[in-house]
């Protein structure tokens, strides 16, 4: 046991006090933080595609070629003529085929069916690349601390969207009803399902780019007000963009190619023809249109309020997130004018819906920087 010493006596070499290390906190929380970002990354990028995939499957008009859904044996397509003509018929007893393509061929057949083949698969391969990531790292302890349910969330949302798009598809694969595209409200909670998945994704990036002690001192400066602000265009770009489903779902955007006016009016013409009235809100193409356009009208007035805020932030980054957004938010305006115009050609409409993914990403970078600033100092102004 050693004797007692002078608070003044030197501390020897072979008695030194361990040193504080730097960084203890990001160590304590471990894991692989950089891999996990850019597992994320690549799946990021794989929902963009797939909702691209999605929005042309949509105006190619080939979501209800295949008529069944087969989780695991439907990844193998069609492998000889006879499965050819399989699926042929069996698309030919549905609705579609017979009040609108009735005119088809087996080549004209195999052309939608690859667009939906396409777009299942590449939704299995989503599934897949999750869980070789996620069980991966699980499996090499290598999940920060407070992240293993976090990333639950993407795989978990993804199984659900598997269900959904069958949800979808059924409303349209019928007999005798008269259905010839899916229901339009079907097709919002599909793609709305999509760009929640894609928030959870992109969030967690933007996370997993600042390590953990930065964060914790980065949200003792939080703009509570324009955090405020930047959640409601988020919730009201969200809004938009299921109203935009629903206008895809019925081909609203081709039925009035005037602007300002719709139809030569300012309320388009037989907007509340539908019995019951609530219908007309899904269904009538006229009163659907008129609803995106109001929609976005307001959404770019929102908008330029809260640029203008995020313009008076002390941080420079945040306020460039801002100018950014702001910046897609009004070429997608503009972009959606053209869509019109030109009756949604589908060149003009995937634009239209990518951009959508732009503005989408964008607010929620600029929603992130507010949680989180970037203090600059006075020196690196």
């Amino acid at each position: 046991m050693s004797g007692k010493r002078s608070i003044f006596e030197d501390v020897s070499d072979t008695e030194k006090q361990q040193a504080v290390q730097p960084g203890m906190l990001d160590r304590g929380r471990g894991g692989a933080r950089k891999a996990i970002r850019a597992w994320l990354m690549i799946l990021f990028a794989l929902v963009v595609v797939m909702i691209a995939v999605g929005g042309l499957t949509r105006l190619t008009d080939s979501g209800l070629s295949i008529t069944e859904w087969r989780p695991i044996t439907g990844a193998i397509p069609p492998m000889n003529e006879a499965d050819w003509q399989s699926e042929f018929d069996k698309y030919k007893q549905i609705d579609q085929w017979r009040i609108q393509n009735q005119w088809m061929e087996l080549d004209d057949f195999k052309f939608i069916y690859w667009w939906e083949w396409g777009h299942r698969q590449l939704g299995r391969v989503i599934g897949l690349v999750w869980a070789l990531g996620f069980f991966g790292f699980l499996i090499a302890r290598k999940i920060p601390t407070g992240w293993t349910g976090k990333l639950l969330i993407p795989g978990a949302l993804g199984g659900i969207q598997g269900a959904v798009g069958w949800w979808m598809v059924a409303s349209g694969v019928t007999q005798g009803e008269g259905m010839t595209a899916v229901a339009s409200y079907r097709l919002a909670t599909h793609l709305g399902l999509a760009f929640v998945i894609l928030g959870f994704l992109a969030w967690y990036i933007f996370e997993l780019g600042r390590d953990e002690r930065d964060l914790m001192q980065a949200r003792r400066a939080k703009e509570a007000k324009l955090f405020s602000l930047s959640t409601g265009l988020l919730h009201f770009t969200f809004l938009q963009i299921l109203i935009g489903a629903m206008v895809a779902g019925i081909d609203a955007g081709r039925s009035y190619t005037d602007w300002p006016l719709i139809g030569g009016q300012i309320l388009p013409p037989d907007a509340t023809m539908l019995e019951p009235m609530w219908r007309n809100f899904f269904e009538s193409p006229g009163l659907v249109q008129f609803i995106h356009r109001c929609a976005g009208y307001l959404l770019l007035i929102f908008g330029i309020i809260v640029w203008r805020r995020g313009s008076s932030s002390a941080h420079p980054q945040t306020r460039f997130a801002f100018n950014a957004a702001f910046a897609a938010l009004s070429l997608q305006v503009v972009v959606g004018i053209v869509t019109v115009v030109y009756a949604a050609p589908w060149q003009i409409a995937i634009v239209h819906q990518f951009l959508a993914v732009v503005v989408w990403t964008l607010i929620l970078r600029a929603r992130f920087l507010t949680a989180y600033p970037i203090v600059t100092s006075i020196r690196g102004v």
